[in-house]
């Protein structure tokens, strides 16, 4: 009878102590550092803030290479860039260059995730060489989920952010480049007129926006841009061969 009251009164701490699936944990591994400040992927070219969009005029600056950024504060904002490269795979010469920026608000939840909750302001820039437009500009604003995240300690780069999107996909590992947010501020930074509709399970807000793109006086959305954007794939293509 003693033995079996010690094995209860064990079961019952564990149980109350244990963490159940709807509870974070906030340890080393998870939490190694906070999560606020700007995060870069690869060779942390792509870095949020004024030097990646700029939202008023609706244009980019073209970083170097591809990768992502995330940006988070203290008070629950975020702010992200993305530029990447997809494949065509019936027309292999054919690769779409991405840019997109958008910011918001953000919340941690008990069960681990993380979810981005737009103002609605944000953009990108689709450019496809052969496209009969090269260059459309479009509203891009969606309610993201995270599954989960961490952070860890590189020997090597120093702070390491792993995100998981909703269905398990790891986004590219993010080291941070600065303590401090590197962001454009947390506000509208632009009129815009949204609507929303569900895709995918995330929540997309705004129409398309066709840009002229025929002017030279768009820097980074038009002439200027699409000039880059077809040098950096073909430096893509001359590697691939």
């Amino acid at each position: 009878m003693y033995a079996w009251n010690i094995l209860s009164a064990l079961s019952l701490l564990v149980s109350l102590t244990a963490p159940t699936a709807a509870q974070i944990v906030y340890d080393s591994i998870h939490n190694k550092t906070s999560l606020v400040g700007t995060w870069s992927s690869g060779s942390k070219n792509v870095v949020t803030g004024l030097g990646f969009a700029q939202p008023a005029n609706l244009t980019f600056t073209f970083p170097n290479t591809t990768g992502v950024s995330y940006s988070f504060t203290g008070d629950g904002y975020y702010e992200v860039a993305r530029y990447r490269f997809t494949a065509n795979a019936t027309q292999p010469s054919c690769i779409t260059g991405v840019l997109n920026w958008a910011h918001g608000t953000y919340d941690l939840l008990s069960n681990g995730s993380m979810v981005f909750n737009p103002f609605g302001d944000g953009y990108q820039l689709v450019q496809d060489p052969c496209a009969a437009e090269s260059a459309i500009i479009e509203n891009f604003n969606y309610t993201e989920l995270y599954q989960s995240w961490r952070i860890f300690q590189d020997t090597t780069d120093g702070y390491k952010l792993h995100l998981f999107e909703f269905d398990g996909s790891p986004v590219a590992p993010q080291f941070q480049v600065s303590a401090e947010p590197n962001m454009l501020p947390t506000q509208v930074l632009r009129n815009v007129t949204v609507e929303f509709t569900s895709q995918d399970g995330f929540v997309n807000t705004g129409k398309k926006v066709k840009r002229d793109t025929s002017s030279a006086s768009h820097v980074m959305g038009g002439a200027v841009g699409l000039s880059t954007f077809l040098t950096t794939l073909i430096s893509v293509i001359s590697i691939s061969l």
